[in-house]
């Protein structure tokens, strides 16, 4: 079944196929959720936060109209503003990255000392994206991350496509200047992070 087609049949009373929706994006949006969410507590904000936002999604489920967005962006959207939410009322303006799902295991092949450098390389490129104006920051995320197309953050940040390329140049420039001092004139991000110049 679509998600067009579940959420049908969920709005006509088959409230138990919530959980096949769930099931489908519940990793890709706590991953999310782990991303935006500052390092402290944060096991249990993560769960919490992706748990409300399923549950805000369940609650509002019949206002949402494909028309107007797909269920992944509406999804999302529901998910940045739940975190927003959260580290308002913490008062809290600085939001680095987890450390979790961000590191990919090193290659078999990979020797102590080439794993212990790239970790500290990917701790760097943590450093600089949490010190990114939240917008930038949420922006790079969704594309490099999430994989999600300009249009689909577009809705979800409600910026226009040309709006999102800015900030995504912005916050790439921004990260390329924080590592120059450690990685040279030309730091080859992607060997790092999977981060790219889309």
């Amino acid at each position: 079944m679509t998600d067009s087609q579940l959420i049908r049949e969920i709005k006509d009373g088959n409230i138990e196929l919530y959980s096949e929706l769930m099931r489908r994006y519940q990793r890709k949006i706590l991953a999310f959720i782990y991303h935006m969410l500052k390092s402290g507590k944060l096991e249990l904000l993560a769960e919490d936060l992706c748990s409300e936002t399923f549950y805000k999604a369940y609650r509002s489920l019949h206002s949402f109209r494909e028309v107007d967005a797909s269920f992944s962006t509406w999804l999302y959207t529901i998910a940045r503003n739940t975190v927003l939410s959260e580290l308002r009322k913490q008062k809290s303006a600085h939001v680095p990255l987890d450390e979790s799902n961000m590191m990919p295991a090193a290659p078999p092949d990979q020797v102590p000392e080439q794993h212990v450098l790239r970790n500290e390389r990917m701790a760097m490129v943590r450093e600089a994206i949490n010190n990114l104006p939240e917008k930038q920051r949420s922006a790079l995320i969704l594309r490099e991350y999430d994989q999600l197309e300009y249009q689909e953050i577009a809705n979800i940040l409600g910026q226009t496509v040309s709006s999102v390329k800015s900030l995504l140049f912005r916050a790439r420039a921004s990260v390329k200047s924080q590592l120059e001092p450690y990685f040279g004139e030309t730091p080859m991000m992607e060997e790092y992070e999977g981060m790219n110049t889309r």
